[in-house]
Order: structure tokens, then sequence, then C-alpha cells
């Protein structure tokens, strides 16, 4: 297991920090992007802690195998189920034994899309295990005998769950408290109202003979509220329909 270690904890005296453990091929792919920014300030300062396990450390064999040819044929390989097994049980027990009781997610095309309101869930807990496939993905015996909750980045094909779990550390993470510079910064972004984020602006106010919209300087919160909402709608039922409907459901 590889640890990123605090050098400046802030929870040292009070509660747990939020986890993240990886279960992957690759743990050195991992802090990666969540070692910058607002996600690696949070790390470096203990708001967060993140493990990732390398699945290959559970293999018995000499060569250290984790995959193996389909039974039925086809092209590919599947990730054994006596290996990821051993290395879920032991880091479920790790867990345990330092106090978290975490959630077990896979991430695969065929689950569930992930939501912003299961992101706030899942921030609003302890934290998460996250499974990574590769290959053609996992032996089915594993989902039915762990039944882990299966979620999607959307509809498109990785070469592994990696990609998919740094994203949604990231979304989890900058929800947690003290992690953002602004309280109010997540309530106006993209599917925090059930709509897309409208536009935004900044200097210089004329760029390229392109304008900033003249209710943005008028200095009348109100009117920019108001504006705000009408672009963000508009954008919605523009580019999502999908998710217009819903919001318009919900309005009604």
């Amino acid at each position: 297991m590889t640890r990123v270690e605090a050098q400046n904890p802030k929870n040292s005296g009070g509660d747990k920090p939020w986890k993240a453990v990886v279960l992957t091929l690759f743990p050195d792919m991992f802090p990666g992007p969540l070692g910058h920014s607002l996600a690696g300030r949070a790390l470096a300062e203990q708001r967060w802690i993140l493990d990732a396990v390398d699945i290959r450390a559970s293999a018995t064999d000499k060569h250290r195998m984790v995959d193996d040819t389909p039974f039925g044929g086809g092209p590919g390989m599947v990730m054994r189920p006596d290996v990821i097994d051993a290395s879920l049980r032991q880091t479920v027990a790790d867990a345990e034994d330092s106090g978290y009781r975490l959630p077990l997610i896979y991430l695969t095309p065929r689950g569930r899309a992930i939501t912003q309101s299961r992101v706030h869930e899942l921030a609003a807990g302890e934290g998460m295990i996250l499974l990574c496939g590769r290959f053609e993905g996992i032996d089915e015996r594993v989902v039915e005998a762990h039944e882990p909750e299966e979620l999607s980045l959307g509809d498109f094909i990785l070469s592994g769950g990696e990609p998919a779990a740094i994203a949604l550390i990231d979304a989890c993470v900058r929800l947690i408290p003290g992690v953002m510079g602004s309280d109010e910064s997540p309530e106006e972004e993209s599917f925090e109202q059930g709509l897309l984020e409208y536009p935004h602006y900044t200097k210089p106010r004329i760029w390229d003979d392109r304008a900033v919209p003249d209710i943005l300087l008028s200095g009348h919160h109100e009117n920019v509220r108001s504006w705000r909402r009408d672009q963000a709608e508009r954008i919605t039922r523009e580019r999502r329909p999908d998710l217009w409907r819903r919001y318009a459901e919900t309005r009604d």
C-alpha cells in the first residue's frame, strides 16, 4: 500500500480526515493530478488521505499473475477473482482497523452514471474504496461476492478505472469543508441546481471587439442573478435536454 503522507496535519486533534483507498494495478498513477491545486493542498494538510493499494501484491504465484483468458473464448484477459478477493478483503480489514467503514465502488462502463448528488453523499461520508478494473474487466464472481456499487464516468471506454477514480475523488475532495476558498462557490456550479453553469467574464472589459454584457457592469445584484439564471436555463435547454426535462419537472 502506498500512502501519501501529510506534512502539516489539520485534523490531528479532531475528526478523522476523509479517506480514499484505490485498488489498482498501477499505484504509481496516484496521486497524479490529485497532488496538485486544491486537492493537492488539502492532501498535504491531511484534510483527506489517499491510499493506493497494489492489487498485484495479493497474487500468490511466482509470476504475480493477476489475469487470465476468459472462459467461453473471446479477446483480451480477465482479472482473476482470487487475487482481487484477497486484495479487497485485506483492504477492508485494514480500513476497519484504522476506524473506517467505507463503501466499496467498482468503476465500470456498465455502472450507473456518477451524479453530483451521489458525489455529495460520498463526500459527506468517511470516504470510499475504489476498485479499478483493467483488461476486459474483473471476474463477475467478485462482483457477486462483494456487491460493490457500480459507477461509470460516462458512456465511453477508458483503458482502466484509474482515470475515473481520479475524477471521482477530485469531485468529492473539493466538497470537503475548508478545501475550496469560498463556501458559496460550489452552489452556483454546473449540476448543483440541476442546471449547467452560466457564462463567466473577467478583465479586460473589451477583448477582440467582444464586450462584457452590460448587465454584469450594472452593479444591480438582483438583475445580475436573474440574468445568470436565465443564461443557465438557456444553455441547459440547448445543450442538455435530459437535464432540462428533469429541472423543468422539479420546477413545476
